[in-house]
């Protein structure tokens, strides 16, 4: 089976316009090499090495605040929202390191969406929410607004319950409805990767599966990043797992493997609930 984190040597070069070096022949979708993270004096991350490969579904798993979302959020540069945090090491997108000086931080997040814990629909129309990406990106015509929330929608499993409201507020939508709204807002952007933070923490069980079969759906045309406290949640919907321990990477490997044959005893502890 293919291994999902293998180690890579990347060097950070001179950067385009874009801010990003040229993509080697043959890269992984997302690779992560050598990363260290700190919240002013804190090292919340260490030495974290992992690719994920294109069109496939990574789980990180872990006891919270071991540093999983942490890292996600690196992966499309929001934690460079907080102050004082810093990231050594290189996260790199097709091979292009995303933290090269001059990188075009609005072009990052149009190709690397995410998909919060806690649904966060904009208090516009239902219309207004997915349209708001393409929007700001400068997109008018109004044929072309319509197809893509027909498109956005039936991906994110939700067009036949709204098309019919799709002018009415998304915040009378339910809880599972609106984090599928969500969904198909970052879609909206025609992103590369998909980063999904608890998705389905908040939901209940059959907005959670509906979450975990568009997952499933959505992996055809994406490649996603989904961290979950639910170890039945990962076992079902990802290809690929990382369990992570003190802003550690303990193992990774294949999900299957991982979850019947983990290599390490920690790793065995917690899927097994000894601690975490």
């Amino acid at each position: 089976m293919t291994r999902l984190f293998s180690d890579i040597i990347v060097t950070r070069a001179a950067s385009n316009s874009a801010g990003f070096t040229a993509a080697p022949p043959g890269a992984d979708r997302l690779a992560v090499k050598d990363v260290n993270f700190w919240y002013g004096p804190k090292q919340a991350l260490f030495n974290i090495s992992l690719t994920v490969p294109e069109k496939s579904v990574a789980a990180f798993i872990g006891p919270s605040g071991c540093g999983k979302s942490t890292l996600l959020r690196c992966i499309n540069r929001m934690n460079d929202l907080i102050d004082g945090t810093r990231l050594g090491g290189h996260i790199l997108l097709e091979g292009r390191d995303i933290y090269a000086p001059g990188l075009n931080l609005v072009d990052l997040r149009r190709r690397v969406g995410m998909v919060f814990q806690k649904s966060n629909p904009f208090p516009k129309s239902i219309y207004e929410n997915v349209v708001y990406g393409p929007r700001v990106s400068g997109v008018r015509d109004r044929a072309r607004l319509d197809h893509l929330v027909e498109r956005c929608l039936k991906q994110s499993a939700l067009w036949n319950e709204v098309k019919d409201r799709l002018h009415a507020s998304a915040l009378e939508l339910s809880g599972g409805q609106q984090q599928r709204l969500c969904i198909a807002r970052a879609l909206a952007t025609d992103p590369e990767v998909l980063l999904m933070d608890e998705p389905a923490s908040a939901l209940d069980p059959k907005s959670t599966q509906a979450i975990e079969d568009l997952i499933f759906d959505l992996k055809r045309d994406y490649t996603i990043v989904i961290v979950t406290h639910n170890m039945q949640q990962a076992a079902r919907v990802s290809d690929t797992t990382a369990f992570f321990y003190e802003g550690r990477l303990v193992e990774s490997g294949p999900t299957e493997q991982l979850f019947t044959h983990p290599r390490e005893k920690q790793t065995e502890d917690y899927i097994t609930g000894r601690f975490g």
